[in-house]
C-alpha cells in the first residue's frame, strides 16, 4: 500500500514523497499521512473520497469549529490504528488539532495538525 505526502524542504520549497508499507508489513505511516491530509482537505475536494475533509469555508463564515467533521474523520481512521484520539488545541487561531496515535508496532505519535 502506498500514498504520497507533501514535504516542506529546509529551503521552503515543497515536494512530494512516497509513503508505503514498512518492512514489517505495517501500514501505519500510510494511514498517518492520509489522516493528516484528510484534516487539511476541504469537504468534497478529493475525487476519490468526497466524504472526507472539513467544510473550511463554512467554518470561517460561521466562526464555528469543525469538531463534528474532525470527529467523523477520527471515527473513520480509528480502525487503522491501535488507538487514535484527535482533540482541538484550546484557544488556537486558526484551529489546530492534536492527534495522538498508538500504532500497531507500539509507537506513540503526537502531532499538531492545522485545519
Amino acid at each position: 500500500m502506498r500514498t504520497w505526502g507533501r514535504v516542506v524542504n529546509p529551503d521552503g520549497t515543497k515536494s512530494w514523497a512516497e509513503v508505503k508499507t514498512d518492512a514489517n508489513g505495517f501500514n501505519d505511516a500510510v494511514y498517518i499521512t492520509a489522516l493528516s491530509q484528510s484534516l487539511q482537505l476541504n469537504l468534497n475536494e478529493s475525487p476519490f473520497y468526497a466524504n472526507v475533509g472539513i467544510p473550511q469555508q463554512q467554518t470561517i463564515v460561521t466562526q464555528v469549529y469543525p469538531d463534528y467533521y474532525v470527529q467523523e474523520i477520527q471515527d473513520y481512521y480509528s480502525q487503522f490504528f491501535a488507538a487514535l484520539s484527535i482533540t482541538r488545541v484550546p484557544n488556537s487561531n486558526p484551529p489546530f488539532y492534536k492527534a495522538q496515535i498508538l500504532t500497531h508496532s507500539g509507537a506513540i505519535i503526537e502531532a499538531e495538525i492545522p485545519t
